[in-house]
């Protein structure tokens, strides 16, 4: 018997939002439809899961019910401290794909494995000989790095700066410094509820003639994207509009 494939599904952008996009303007059909086929699953939560899938139905049918489908979450700790190490073994959740089945990889939003868990399901994959296909959909750190004007040629994702006020101020500093000298942008994201005071300890910390952007509520009828230098962000004193909507930080020359 041939295994199945892994798929890596993109969700939309608009996970935790008030507002919620029609899914036909964040992913193209081909995608829907691809998604709507499948009928096991990897995700982070299956609660969110389902409702994800609810929308595909509204547009695709899905090949089986809601009820019927296969969802597996990835374990607590995967979520808590990423996988991306290496230290995770995925292959038990392959189970299905290895006795035929199709399996879609599923994130909160946007695409798996990229600023999300996901990467030991993908690697696991690959290690016991299964096909994986990652299909179209939006991805905020590239949709953020297209929209800043900073340099698209030269960047780097660094994940979550740490919380504590004093470690994320010499992080910041860390990451101008590269980021000046050698013109590579610098992209991080942080959990909305602390959205504000991230972009406070970005504007007091950067020298003035860095430039910030931040992107947030991507592909939302609310997006906002704003890239100037430090000096200018001081000048106008403005936050953010709507701290609760998900959003890209990057810095750069």
């Amino acid at each position: 018997m041939n295994p199945g494939k892994l798929y890596l599904v993109p969700a939309p952008l608009d996970f935790g939002c008030d507002t919620q996009a029609p899914l036909q303007d964040a992913l193209p059909l081909g995608t829907l439809q691809a998604a709507a086929g499948i009928t096991h699953w990897i995700c982070e939560n299956a609660k969110s899961a389902r409702a994800y899938l609810k929308r595909i139905d509204a547009v695709v049918p899905l090949a089986a019910s809601l009820q019927a489908q296969d969802i597996r979450e990835l374990p607590r700790e995967v979520h808590k401290k990423g996988d991306h190490a290496g230290q995770f073994d995925a292959k038990p959740l392959l189970a299905a794909a290895l006795e035929g089945h199709d399996v879609g990889l599923l994130s909160e939003a946007g695409m798996p494995a990229v600023a999300d868990p996901g990467s030991s399901v993908a690697r696991a994959a690959h290690d016991l000989g299964i096909v994986v296909v990652p299909l179209t959909g939006p991805v905020s750190l590239l949709l953020a790095l297209a929209a800043s004007g900073l340099n698209g040629q030269n960047f780097a994702f660094v994940g979550y700066l740490p919380q504590d006020s004093g470690e994320r101020q010499v992080r910041i500093r860390e990451l101008e410094a590269l980021a000046l000298k050698t013109g590579q942008t610098q992209l991080f994201i942080e959990t909305p509820y602390r959205n504000a005071a991230m972009l406070q300890a970005l504007v007091q910390t950067l020298q003035h003639n860095t430039r910030l952007a931040v992107a947030r509520g991507l592909t939302l009828a609310t997006a906002q994207v704003r890239s100037e230098t430090v000096k200018g962000w001081r000048s106008k004193a403005q936050g953010l509009a709507d701290e609760r909507l998900p959003a890209v930080f990057a810095i750069g020359r």
